[in-house]
């Protein structure tokens, strides 16, 4: 193996990561602004308050984007091992 393959292996794991990643942590995201939008408005300033809704949502997201995320790392191992993912 090369540098330039070793490199690109590499710039691939990296966007894996980030793809895999960011719909889960977009959904803790918005969960918090909204969450944080209401203490706001209601003056409740309980720091506890925005763990559970935040965890509930990312694990909801998880479940339905885990087929779609599972087949992306498959995809993923397959280039790397060089076989075909099916």
């Amino acid at each position: 193996m090369d540098l330039t393959s070793a490199l690109d292996l590499g710039r691939d794991a990296l966007l894996l990561v980030l793809v895999v990643a960011s719909p889960i942590l977009l959904m803790g995201l918005c969960v918090g602004l909204l969450i944080a939008v209401f203490q706001a408005m209601t003056q409740l300033q309980e720091q506890t308050l925005t763990f559970v809704p935040k965890i509930a949502a990312m694990a909801i997201a998880a479940t339905f984007l885990g087929p779609w995320l599972a087949t992306r790392m498959l995809e993923y191992a397959a280039e790397l091992f060089g076989t075909t993912p099916w």
